[in-house]
C-alpha cells in the first residue's frame, strides 16, 4: 500500500503510546539497541523503510556514521561489511526455525568478510528457537500491539487479526471482518471474502496458509486472542459446502516445509457469517468405531475431534484418508465438524497450543484437507460431513526440532555460576 502521511502521523502516535507504557524503555541496556532487529522483522507497509521505522520508534532520526567509505548504523552493537559473490552459492544449514523444526539445507550466495565493527560494550542480541511459543513471542506481542490500531487502515473493514503464535504465526490467521451486504436475506460470507483476498495478499500477511475469518456482526463480543472460542464461534456457523476458498499452487513462508516443494505449497480461507448452524458435542456417538489403521479418538475441544492413525506413508496415504471419510459417513457427526488426523491424538488433544503446533504446521492444505461426502462443482470443493485435516508428519516434512540434552547442560553451564556467561544476561 501507498504510505500516507496520515498512515505515519497515526503510526507515530501510536509508537508514543506503546512507549508510554514502558514497552521498550523496560528493556535492560541500551534498548535502542533492540529497535534494530525489531524493525527488521517488523510487517511494514510499502513505502515506510526499517530505517524510518527505527528512527521514529526512538524518538529521532535514525543515526549513520562513515567508515572507509561505507555508511554503517551508529546504533548498531555489532556491523558486519564485506562483498557478496552472487554468481557463487554455498550450502546452509539445517538451522532450528520459529516453527519448531529444523530448516533444511539450502544453496545461499557466499560473502567475503571484510571488516566487523562493534560499539563500546556491545550487546550481542541472540533468541532460543524452538516449538513455539517461544522465540517470536515477545515480537509478536509488540507487533500485535503496534498494528491493531491501524488495521482498519491496512485492511479496510478487518477489527481484528492474530497471526498466532502457537501455530509458528505464518501458518495460521485469525481475523474478524464486517460484513454489510445484502441486510434484506440470510447472512453468509459475502464482504469478508473480499477481506480475506486482501489480508492473503499482503505483505507477510500473504504467507499465511490457512485464514480463518468470521463476522464481527454475529457475536460483538468475539475476539481473535481467545482462540478457542473464536473456534468454537465458526465451527457453529460454519458450512463446509459453501465457506472454503483454496488458492493451490502458491507461495508459503520459507520455513515451512509442508507444501510441495520450497516456498511453494497451498492456502485455504475459511469464512463463516449467519447464525448457529449446529450444537458442538465433545461426544462420539454410542456405536462409534473406526477402520483399520485408525484409533483412538480424543477431544481437542468441543466440536474438535484428534483420531490417530498409521504413520504416513505416500503410497496410500490418499486411499487411507479416502477410506476413513467414507467410514465416517455412516456416523451422526453434526456436532464434530472438525477431524484432525494425527500421529499422536493423546498428545494433539492435550493442550490447545499442540493442537494448533501439530496441526497447521503439519498440514498443506490443498494435499491435506478432506472431507466426509465431499464434492466438486464447478471447480468448488466442499464436503457435507466433517472436515478432516491430515497433521501427520509426511516424509518431505523438516524434523522435529528437539533439544539435545548434552548440549542443553553445556549452554546451561555457561550462564551458571563459575561459568563464561555468568551475570553476562
Amino acid at each position: 500500500m501507498e504510505c500516507t502521511t496520515s498512515f505515519i502521523a497515526e503510526l507515530a502516535c501510536i509508537i508514543l503510546i506503546i512507549k508510554g507504557r514502558r514497552t521498550f524503555s523496560s528493556l535492560s541496556g541500551d534498548w535502542r539497541t533492540a529497535l534494530l532487529p525489531f524493525s527488521a522483522i517488523m510487517p511494514l507497509p510499502e513505502g515506510l523503510t526499517e530505517m524510518t521505522f527505527a528512527g521514529m520508534l526512538a524518538g529521532r532520526r535514525y543515526g549513520y556514521v562513515w567508515k572507509n567509505e561505507q555508511l554503517l548504523p551508529a546504533d548498531a552493537d555489532f556491523v558486519i561489511t564485506g562483498t557478496i559473490r552472487k554468481t557463487e552459492t554455498k550450502p546452509e544449514g539445517p538451522f532450528g526455525d520459529h516453527l519448531g523444526y529444523y530448516s533444511l539445507k539450502h544453496e545461499f550466495p557466499v560473502m567475503d568478510v571484510e571488516q566487523v565493527y562493534y560499539r563500546k560494550d556491545a550487546i550481542w542480541h541472540f533468541s532460543v528457537v524452538g516449538r513455539p511459543p517461544q522465540e517470536d513471542s515477545s515480537f509478536g506481542y509488540l507487533i500485535h500491539e503496534l498494528v491493531k490500531l491501524l488495521t482498519p487502515q491496512e485492511f479496510p473493514g478487518i477489527k481484528e487479526i492474530n497471526a498466532v503464535d502457537a501455530a509458528g504465526v505464518h501458518p495460521l490467521l485469525l481475523a474478524i471482518g464486517s460484513e454489510r451486504y445484502m441486510p434484506f436475506r440470510e447472512r453468509k460470507p459475502e464482504e469478508i471474502l473480499t477481506q480475506a483476498n486482501r489480508i492473503i495478499g499482503s505483505g507477510q500477511t500473504s504467507l499465511a496458509k490457512f485464514l480463518f475469518i468470521a463476522a464481527s456482526g454475529d457475536d460483538p463480543h468475539l475476539t481473535t486472542h481467545h482462540i478457542d472460542q473464536f473456534f468454537h464461534h465458526v465451527l457453529e456457523r460454519v458450512d463446509w459446502t459453501r465457506d472454503l476458498h483454496f488458492q493451490t499452487r502458491t507461495t508459503i513462508d520459507t520455513l515451512d516445509y509442508s507444501g510441495s516443494g520450497w516456498n511453494e505449497g497451498s492456502k485455504v480461507v475459511v469464512a463463516c457469517c449467519g447464525e448457529r448452524r449446529r450444537t458442538l458435542s465433545s461426544t462420539l456417538p454410542k456405536d462409534f468405531d473406526l477402520p483399520l489403521g485408525f484409533k483412538a479418538p480424543h477431544f481437542v475441544q468441543q466440536g474438535i475431534l484428534a483420531i490417530q492413525a498409521n504413520p504416513f506413508r505416500d503410497e496410500s496415504a490418499r486411499v487411507d484418508m479416502n477410506n476413513l471419510t467414507d467410514y465416517l459417513a455412516k456416523f451422526d457427526l453434526t456436532g464434530i465438524p472438525l477431524i484432525v488426523v494425527c500421529d499422536d491424538s493423546l498428545f494433539l488433544a492435550a493442550t490447545l497450543n499442540n493442537f494448533l503446533w501439530a496441526t497447521f504446521t503439519r498440514a498443506n492444505p490443498s494435499h491435506d484437507i478432506y472431507g466426509v461426502d465431499s464434492f466438486i462443482q464447478f471447480k468448488h470443493w466442499g464436503c457435507r460431513g466433517p472436515l478432516v485435516i491430515d497433521a501427520r508428519i509426511k516424509p518431505h516434512h523438516a524434523p522435529e526440532l528437539v533439544p539435545d540434552p548434552l548440549v542443553a547442560k553445556k549452554v546451561n553451564g555457561l550462564f551458571s555460576k563459575g561459568g563464561e556467561l555468568y551475570g553476562k544476561i
